[in-house]
């Protein structure tokens, strides 16, 4: 084990929910599971035995009790969770019905609210009611165009509280994107907002959402939230204003009952190397893992105050919303994070309590190249987690999060995607946090490293697979009737095992790091090589701001190209020479690129990542079936006009 920066007290550890539910299960099994380790071993290796006990454990509210909790505890794709089972996701996130505040709302420095638990069941009962006039049924899609504000939670609430299908977009999205996502599912129901902020300018909204409606024309009706201004709906076709929508009065809340892998969420992959897949989880499958993650893996509890900064087109939205079920208070932010300070998120947390703050390393990052001083800058007391996902964590990042946000703080670098809604490794309370790894593997999720050969290794580079069914697997693609999408995207690899696309270590005490997507893996002179260890060495070198590698096939090899963007001075023979000398000396010879060259921009995907596979594909010469996914898709003009790097390239 590598020396710990943070090593939970003995009193954390006793008073942790992990804690409370590894002695439940002794009690409950008659056995005696001394850590976490065994509590894991015994999750995935009794498998129905454990998602029982979380059942009970997160106390599933339920109008039938399931009568098999798993039919095949190793069939994968194709198990069937909690037969019999009827429930309502949105029942659950809204058990509470009280003056607790449930949402703080921060739209920048523009626009703050909050609502509590009552307020918000009593929105939800009144747009419900709404939806079901206009004649929303179980099985509609109900689209958001939206912020991360109230009125999507709500919308979203109410549309699941009948039935319907969610999905929602950014409005940062381009017009297009957006076809591409909600073309595919004809939502019968929008919302969308007027605008949003950004670094304080106000950018509209009502232009997009005209281009979208005269290509989707399953819109039966547009509920517009009046966020920036209010705007006029004239020409809008089925506009109307939230406040025309939402009725004064309304029945009681009805939560219809249904099945447990009843349709909850429709979420898309980032679809940069063509259409996005539109991936269809269900109610109760999300509703339980993230029960498990909030409740055991982040302990969180009523008391405590949840953020994460995300827009609604990531993933993190809905596990950032499902902490409702915990009756906790969510900080949903809209906006620049680093706006109007490039400490305001942190300030935002002394002002508001916040206990668990969620980001990305790519926001971390920032902050240290920004020479923030959280500490300094805000009072975290309240503070005890920091979570961290979308890239991996870079050593220097948990270096800095440590030196200047706080000592005794629970660092937790997180790894899932929207494949699943959910986690494949995450915090521990009850885990010491060592730097670069993420803490442990998820109760519950088999998770593996494979070898080329598809072998089991550890201690060595591998692809993150899951070797035995979870709840919140997709219950199928949208438009996949065969499944055949379905299995190509995770099961063409390895036979009856989830290849997740990550190149992953998992260590001998159960702790993991990883080094970046394995399709964009190098592999000059037949050696595997993760992106993230070639990023680890520049975030050391101040005059890089941000860098991108891929690999080139050369005559039957493969040539590392190397993209840096300075954060100023001139990238000439000296400083080329000290990339390579630095990669040389804390990697290996094969990490040294072939090539270095400087750029202005590095693509990422609107959640944050790094697309290296996009910058090969034009590199090869071939179309970016989707640049619309990409939050810069300019950036990609500069590498179409590389033309040909090498004179002789293998085809």
């Amino acid at each position: 084990m590598t020396p710990a920066l943070y090593i939970p007290s003995a009193e954390t550890i006793a008073a942790s929910q992990m804690t409370a539910f590894r002695e439940q299960v002794n009690q409950r099994f008659d056995l005696n599971l001394a850590d976490y380790p065994a509590l894991y071993d015994w999750s995935v290796n009794h498998i129905a035995d454990f998602w029982a006990a979380m059942w009970d454990h997160g106390e599933v509210i339920h109008s039938r009790p399931y009568e098999e909790v798993v039919d095949d505890p190793q069939k994968m794709p194709g198990a069937k969770w909690f037969i019999g089972a009827r429930l309502n996701f949105a029942e659950n996130l809204l058990r509470y019905d009280d003056d607790q505040v449930a949402l703080h709302f921060w739209g920048e420095d523009q626009v703050r609210r909050q609502l509590t638990y009552a307020e918000l069941r009593d929105q939800v009962r009144r747009v419900a009611h709404a939806m079901r006039l206009m004649g929303v049924e179980a099985g509609d899609r109900v689209a958001g165009f939206m912020p991360n504000m109230p009125e999507t939670v709500i919308a979203m609430l109410a549309a699941a509280s009948i039935g319907a299908i969610w999905s929602s977009s950014s409005p940062d999205f381009g017009v297009p994107g957006v076809l591409d996502r909600f073309g595919q599912i004809k939502p019968k129901l929008l919302f969308a907002a007027d605008g949003y902020y950004y670094s304080g300018r106000r950018h509209g909204s009502l232009a997009k959402l005209k281009g979208m409606l005269k290509s989707l024309g399953s819109i039966e009706q547009v509920v517009v939230v009046s966020y920036t201004r209010k705007p006029d709906l004239g020409d809008v076709p089925g506009g109307v204003h939230w406040d025309d929508f939402v009725p004064d009065s309304a029945p009681p809340l009805a939560f219809e009952q249904l099945p447990f892998d009843h349709p909850l969420y429709i979420m898309y992959s980032s679809g940069t190397t063509g259409l996005p897949k539109s991936i269809v989880h269900s109610a109760g499958g999300t509703l339980i893992q993230h029960l498990k993650e909030h409740r055991l893996h982040c302990d969180l509890r009523r008391g405590d105050t949840l953020f994460y900064f995300t827009t609604c087109g990531w993933m993190m939205w809905n596990w950032l919303v499902s902490g409702l079920a915990t009756g906790a208070t969510l900080v949903l932010y809209d906006g620049n994070p680093m706006y109007p300070h490039a400490d305001s998120m942190w300030r935002m947390a002394e002002g508001l309590g916040i206990t668990i703050f969620g980001t990305s390393a790519k926001y971390i990052a920032a902050q240290e190249t920004a020479e923030v001083h959280p500490a300094k800058a805000a009072d975290l007391s309240r503070l005890r987690t920091v979570l961290s996902t979308g890239s991996p964590l870079m050593e220097e990042n948990f270096d800095y999060v440590y030196a200047k946000v706080k000592r005794e703080l629970l660092l937790g670098s997180i790894s899932g995607g929207t494949d699943l809604i959910s986690c494949f490794a995450l915090a521990n309370p009850i885990l010491p946090v060592q730097r670069g790894r993420l803490q442990c593997r998820g109760l519950g999720m088999k998770v593996a490293a494979y070898s080329a050969e598809g072998e089991a290794t550890i201690d060595q580079q591998g692809e993150l697979v899951c070797t035995a069914p979870f709840p919140s697997m997709p219950i199928y693609f949208w438009d996949d009737s065969d499944g055949a999408k379905y299995h190509q995207a995770y099961f063409a690899h390895y036979k009856s095992v989830w290849r997740h696309g990550d190149f992953v270590t998992l260590y001998a005490d159960g702790s993991l790091q990883i080094f970046g997507r394995s399709d964009a893996t190098l592999n000059p002179g037949g050696v595997r090589i993760g992106t993230a260890e070639i990023y680890r060495v520049l975030e050391a070198l101040p005059q890089v701001a941000d860098a991108l590698v891929v690999g080139l096939p050369v005559e039957g090899d493969e040539k590392l190209v190397l993209f840096v963007k300075l954060d100023g001075g001139e990238l000439d023979e000296a400083f080329s020479a000290a990339i390579k000398d630095a990669l040389r000396t804390h990697c290996s010879p094969r990490h040294v690129p072939h090539l270095i060259l400087l750029t202005p921009d590095i693509p990422y995907t609107l959640s944050g990542k790094k697309v290296e596979l996009a910058v090969k594909q034009v590199l090869m010469g071939e179309e970016v079936l989707n640049a619309d996914a990409l939050v810069n898709p300019q950036s990609l003009d500069y590498f179409r006009g590389l033309g040909n790097l090498f004179g002789s390239r293998d085809e």
